[in-house]
């Protein structure tokens, strides 16, 4: 098989990358393809379609309504006063039954937009029964602590300006705490809509200085989701939660997938290679300890730029965006990255959309929007294999690589899953390291035998010796004028003497 058609289930064309709406822009799955601008006019087009319909309907129910009050007294003056009332009662009945579904149903979007603080007791009870834990707690007020009295340090050097800004970011902030019942996208909408109106204001101050607007919305954004981060990430009324372990379990279910299925360019038996793709697996994974959806995008662009070392080291080349999506995909398989799909929804949500619709960071986030869809759907055809061999796989009953046949495992510098690999390489190991303690027992068992052998040699030759050349014990010397008795009879010793000269 050619390597072009390896690549047909994974390849995707830079264009499906840009806004359907054709503005140049990058696009996003979660805003059906569309950039964030595009996005949020029809999002503005359809809520107002929504609230004429929903307006149109009360309308119509307050006619109705009407009408059938004049109809019920216009008969009461032609029938029997029996039979009226209990066919007006009737009629009347009905009419409120549908009114009242036809409200429940429909009118409630009205509500929403014009009450946005009313809160129900069972969603109170159901965010305080989310009691973080008291170090969760302290570590994130420290950490609050410390983005406010950054901002406000930077605010210092805008003088006026930064004191207006303080001011109506605190004001939105305290807003958004009586908005907690909100949907996800409507929290969305407060957020996107404040970043809109804080832009227009620096733009018209900074007299067009984008450089500039960038700098202070970058600040802005850091200490107002840092603020809002335990209210709006992964909310109570969304099914983010549910997105998340359904994504872990796909992950967990396709760990049998190799380097070579993905055709992903990467040779992890090369040391530097190797370790850009532990650098990038950490930076995934770290994503999710972010509280700013500026920093949770910077961990992806490091992630995806370690990615790209790691191909043009094996490739000895720059690489290509066919080669970074397969191995982007080999990494979020490889790291599983905790709430993978919450992070993703939150970046989309709050982060600013000048971010996500150029530059770098908008580039990588699409990809690995694109990975996260191409592992929910991916299928026999997308990895090269048969349907049959698919789905023995997923459901477990065999493996690509089987430890019984050992012409299947993988050989040294082959392109295949390092982890098999490494498998392999440890059990040759052991096994050199088994046979090796068997050599190192069986030396030690001659060794003894040796030393005994030998302690008895030693003994037998000292026996030998002993019998051979006994031991004689000789009576002791006496000194020379021990016989001599008559010692006092000796001249004295001489003495030196001293002449003087």
């Amino acid at each position: 098989m050619s390597q072009r058609s390896e690549r047909r289930g994974i390849h995707v064309d830079q264009s499906e990358l840009l806004c359907k709406k054709g503005c140049g822009y990058y696009g996003n799955a979660a805003w059906q393809g569309l950039c964030s601008k595009c996005w949020r006019e029809e999002y503005q087009r359809a809520r107002q379609r929504q609230i004429q319909e929903d307006w149109a309907l009360a309308e119509k129910l307050q006619r109705e309504e009407e009408a059938a009050y004049v109809s019920s007294h216009s008969s009461s003056q032609t029938q029997p006063p029996q039979s009226h009332s209990q066919q007006s009662l009737a009629t009347f009945s009905k009419f409120e039954e549908k009114k009242t579904n036809e409200k429940t149903r429909k009118v409630t979007t009205v509500k929403k937009f014009f009450s946005p603080s009313s809160r129900t007791a069972p969603k109170k009870e159901s965010h305080e029964g989310k009691t973080p834990s008291p170090s969760i707690t302290r570590q994130s007020s420290i950490e609050t602590d410390r983005v406010s009295r950054d901002f406000v340090e930077f605010l210092k050097t805008l003088q006026k300006l930064g004191r207006d800004i303080h001011k109506q970011s605190r004001g939105f902030i305290e807003s958004m705490g009586n908005k907690k019942d909100l949907s996800a996208e409507e929290l969305s909408e407060c957020v996107q809509d404040f970043y809109q109106g804080m832009s227009d204001r620096l733009m018209n101050h900074f007299k067009g200085s984008s450089e500039k607007v960038d700098r202070v919305m970058d600040q802005v954004e850091k200490y107002i989701m840092t603020r809002l981060y335990k209210s709006v990430f992964c909310p109570e009324t969304s099914d983010d939660e549910k997105k998340d372990l359904a994504t872990q379990h796909r992950i967990r279910a396709l760990h049998w997938v190799t380097i070579q299925m993905l055709c992903v360019p990467v040779d992890e038996e090369i040391p530097e290679v190797s370790d850009s793709v532990v650098k990038a697996i950490t930076d995934i994974i770290e994503m999710d300890s972010k509280r700013v959806p500026r920093d949770k995008l910077a961990c992806i662009t490091s992630c995806s730029k370690h990615i790209f070392n790691a191909i043009r080291i094996t490739k000895n080349e720059p690489a290509s965006a066919d080669d970074f999506l397969p191995t982007l995909i080999y990494i979020v398989l490889k790291a599983n990255p905790p709430r993978l799909q919450s992070n993703i929804q939150y970046i989309t949500r709050f982060c600013n959309p000048s971010r996500l619709m150029t530059g770098e960071d908008g580039y990588y986030f699409t990809n690995l929007c694109c990975a996260v869809a191409f592992i929910e759907k991916l299928d026999a055809q997308s990895l090269n294999l048969s349907p049959e061999d698919f789905e023995r796989y997923m459901s477990g009953q065999a493996s690509p690589r089987r430890q019984d046949d050992p012409a299947a495992w993988p050989q040294s510098g082959s392109c295949v899953n390092p982890a098999l690999s490494q498998i392999h390489h440890n059990l040759k190991l052991l096994s050199n390291l088994e046979k090796r303690q068997q050599q190192v027992t069986e030396g030690a068992q001659n060794l003894q035998t040796e030393l005994a052998e030998w302690q008895d040699s030693v003994a037998r030759e000292v026996q030998e010796i002993l019998q051979r050349y006994p031991l004689e014990i000789k009576p002791r010397a006496s000194a020379i004028d021990a016989e001599n008795v008559e010692n006092d009879r000796l001249p004295p010793p001489l003495q030196p003497q001293v002449f003087a000269g």
